[in-house]
């Protein structure tokens, strides 16, 4: 099995805002993201599935409706997997989410503080929480950092999640990118809280960030907690898949230490689907 955990889609309008003003400073005026369903098809075709995240964002300009991403997911059952996202600063967050889960059958729920502009343990949001946690939703969050000047990186720290896991303990909680930068964060509370998991998402173009993450995750054996993950359309899941087998390149004639091929292996084909009780 290959699955992509960590995918999305943006149509139209979709990405825009702050988030999109920044994307142009960093990637140059000529940034238009998209990522229609029919590229996005292309992208999975040669896996075995993916999730397919909505985001609910506001604040920064980011705005991938969660029925968008219902009726995409819902023409390929089984291997696609819509997770919901909501505001938790809107009124009745938990509602919406239990509203957008009936009615469009979603699987999860996508949050990102550095870009909805929230304190995850806040108190105010634990309601959220518990809801996902009541119909067995499994959170991927965007816990690390961005280029959006509008965003709250005081928020985005791996640690933030830990009151919440311990709160929630059989809440299942994926942190996307491995926390960046703060890898080292990420592995200690992934390490210390059994539902909680962490992705690669987007670490393919910076590898000797990735690869002191992943020599860190060896040294405190939670490799079996990474999920594989790309963040296309910012990078495809054959681009990641193709940088994670070359990582060790950086050792080549030294005596630096490698990270083991099985391991490598393992989290490619790991079985999300199963791991995250995805149905």
């Amino acid at each position: 099995m290959i699955f992509d955990c960590h995918t999305h889609l943006f149509g139209p309008g979709h990405f825009g805002g702050p988030t999109l003003a920044a994307a142009k400073r960093a990637w140059g005026e000529h940034t238009e993201m998209l990522a229609l369903p029919e590229q996005h098809e292309e992208n999975i075709k040669d896996i075995d599935g993916a999730i397919v995240l909505a985001f609910d964002g506001p604040a920064t300009g980011m705005n991938v409706p969660n029925e968008y991403v219902a009726d995409y997911v819902s023409k390929k059952p089984g291997r696609l997997f819509g997770f919901a996202s909501v505001d938790p600063n809107r009124d009745n967050a938990a509602g919406i989410l239990e509203a957008a889960i009936k009615e469009y059958g979603l699987s999860g729920l996508k949050l990102g503080p550095i870009y909805q502009n929230f304190y995850p343990d806040s108190k105010e949001h634990y309601e959220l929480y518990a809801k996902a946690d009541e119909l067995k939703l499994p959170i991927l969050w965007h816990q690390g950092t961005s280029f959006v000047p509008e965003g709250y990186l005081d928020a985005s720290r791996p640690a933030m999640l830990d009151p919440i896991a311990r709160a929630f303990p059989n809440l299942k909680m994926i942190i996307a990118h491995m926390g960046h930068p703060w890898t080292d964060e990420c592995i200690a509370v992934v390490r210390k809280n059994p539902a909680m998991f962490m992705d690669i998402s987007a670490l393919g173009t910076r590898p000797w960030q990735f690869y002191n993450a992943m020599v860190l995750a060896v040294e405190y054996g939670v490799t079996h907690k990474i999920l594989f993950g790309s963040d296309y359309p910012f990078f495809t899941t054959a681009q990641t898949i193709e940088r994670f087998r070359a990582i060790n390149d950086l050792t080549e004639g030294t005596k630096l230490p490698r990270i083991p091929e099985q391991v490598i292996e393992d989290i490619i084909h790991r079985n999300t689907p199963d791991l995250l009780g995805l149905k």
